[in-house]
């Protein structure tokens, strides 16, 4: 073939453009689970109950499930990965603010900040790898970029558990705080390397906001879109409605510290981790749509086991299987986030996000209320049965579709 015949080799993308997205998806997760095991310690230094000091997780859930509605457009026009970065130094910031606030009120609206800024960093991150990588190898990239979310979410637990043992509850966000501002320098300089075609913007022209509108009515418009953005609303409601007072439960019932509370917690990270290792064979031999029941199917008997079980141990298994069956189910959901709209990619990401966590700032927020009058194990159960609804609605719809 002639030479000029043959089209230019598209370059190629930083090697290390995904794993910092990674490690900026570690500081978000921990930045949003490290209020967990501190609840207790949080509730005696301000002097509030339990379920008020639950606020500082609903508050962190609500601004990063609205400010989605921002980012995702922002990040189409001035191009995602830059947006991240910026999100990332941001979030050195604002952890700086809740280390530093002097009493509860100030450490809800620091907490509201630190939302904020956290919002951009995982959406845009799973739009920038849908821009760049071609969708029969998405599913496995994206499981790998997840890692650093499976992870964080499990230091998080784990650094807040030590910290409300052994350590001022301010300890963590100066930790978050210094992390962010290694982990912003190394985006920025990644930003500047990316090709042409990883760093697309989209102008347009008119009023933001009549922009804004349009973007998410665009992927509101489509059927199939609205069935997957109620799906991962309700997951979060339910899952996390659960999840979050695990180490709690852990803790009042059976007697544990919170620092081996927050440790058992910690597995289910390795369940995750175990689905991001295994994301390509399970995905080939299952489905999308069995892959996501069968998840379901396992969050629920793992939260049923820790919620009912006269014993601690339970949890062993439990935190490990809830985490691997809770990524079978999301990474699901999230790969057909990806595809509801491919040419608003950016906003259908960020609705997606959107939706998960204001389901997780509400199911946070009513199973607060409902811990202090019926206790943990009620609360836990309610939340596995309403997981195991969610899989199976979703897996009938999936087959009409």
């Amino acid at each position: 073939m002639p030479a000029d015949h043959i089209a230019p080799a598209i370059p190629t993308i930083p090697r290390l453009a995904i794993p910092a997205l990674s490690l900026a998806a570690f500081g978000s997760a921990i930045s949003l689970r490290v209020t967990d095991p501190l609840l207790p310690r949080l509730s005696q230094e301000f002097g509030v109950s339990i379920g008020e000091v639950a606020y500082v997780i609903t508050a962190f859930a609500i601004a990063y499930g609205f400010s989605q509605l921002f980012f995702g457009p922002v990040g189409d026009r001035f191009g995602k990965y830059f947006v991240v970065a910026c999100a990332s130094l941001g979030c050195a910031f604002t952890a700086l603010l809740c280390a530093l606030a002097p009493n509860y009120p100030l450490l809800i609206a620091a907490r509201l900040m630190a939302g904020a800024t956290a919002a951009a960093i995982i959406p845009l991150s799973m739009a920038w790898i849908g821009d760049v990588v071609p969708y029969e190898d998405r599913q496995p990239v994206l499981a790998q970029f997840l890692i650093g979310q499976i992870v964080g979410i499990s230091a998080g637990v784990l650094l807040g558990g030590l910290a409300a043992d052994h350590f001022g509850w301010q300890l963590p966000f100066f930790c978050i705080a210094s992390y962010f501002v290694i982990v912003t320098v190394a985006l920025f300089a990644l930003n500047r390397r990316l090709p042409a075609h990883a760093k697309q913007t989209r102008h347009a022209e008119g009023a933001a906001w009549r922009r804004m509108l349009s973007e998410f009515g665009q992927v509101l418009s489509r059927p199939w879109a609205r069935i997957v953005l109620m799906t991962v609303f309700l997951e979060g409601g339910c899952l996390y409605g659960s999840f979050a007072f695990i180490a709690l439960h852990l803790h009042y019932v059976h007697g544990m510290t919170l620092t081996n509370a927050a440790a058992l917690v910690m597995l289910f990270g390795l369940g995750g981790l175990l689905y991001a290792l295994t994301s390509r064979r399970l995905v080939k031999g299952l489905g999308e749509k069995r892959l996501a029941l069968w998840g379901g199917i396992l969050v629920t008997l793992s939260l049923l086991s820790i919620a009912l079980s006269p014993h601690w141990w339970w949890a062993i298994p439990g935190c490990a299987i809830c985490g691997l069956g809770f990524y079978m189910m999301h990474n699901t959901l999230q790969i057909n986030a990806t595809q509801m709209a491919p040419e608003r990619r950016g906003a259908a990401v960020s609705a997606f996000a959107a939706s998960f966590y204001l389901g997780q700032s509400i199911g946070v927020g009513i199973a607060g209320m409902a811990a202090e009058r019926f206790g943990t194990s009620i609360v836990i159960a309610i939340g596995a049965i309403g997981v195991l609804l969610i899989a199976l609605n979703f897996s009938r719809l999936k087959s009409a579709f």
